[in-house]
């Protein structure tokens, strides 16, 4: 047992990460998403309109035009898949997330 533990009488052992953020979709449209960070990738589910998404980690892809402007950052979000950052309100043009390693 460590001992390190907070006011909450967890102990560092029972530390968890942090959950990731939940983005919202734009709103009025059904996103695809798909294998990888492209839409000549195969599509593998589409995700209704009003949804949200977790996103584990972002990487350069192609660039798609959409709701929220033009971006060549896609989103790999929690259940697999990507899908392309203008379709998904993060409140930034840039990265929010780690980079995909893989």
């Amino acid at each position: 047992m460590s001992d390190i533990q907070g006011l909450s009488g967890a102990t560092a052992g029972d530390i968890e990460p942090l959950a990731a953020t939940s983005y919202p979709l734009v709103p009025g449209y059904r996103v695809n998403v798909r294998q990888g960070p492209s839409t000549t990738t195969p599509v593998v589910r589409q995700l209704p309109a009003g949804s949200y998404v977790q996103i584990r980690c972002q990487r350069y892809g192609q660039r798609v035009s959409g709701p929220t402007g033009v971006s060549e950052i896609w989103d790999a979000i929690g259940g697999g898949g990507y899908v392309s950052d203008s379709y998904v309100r993060t409140g930034s043009s840039g990265f929010v997330a780690p980079r995909c390693t893989s």
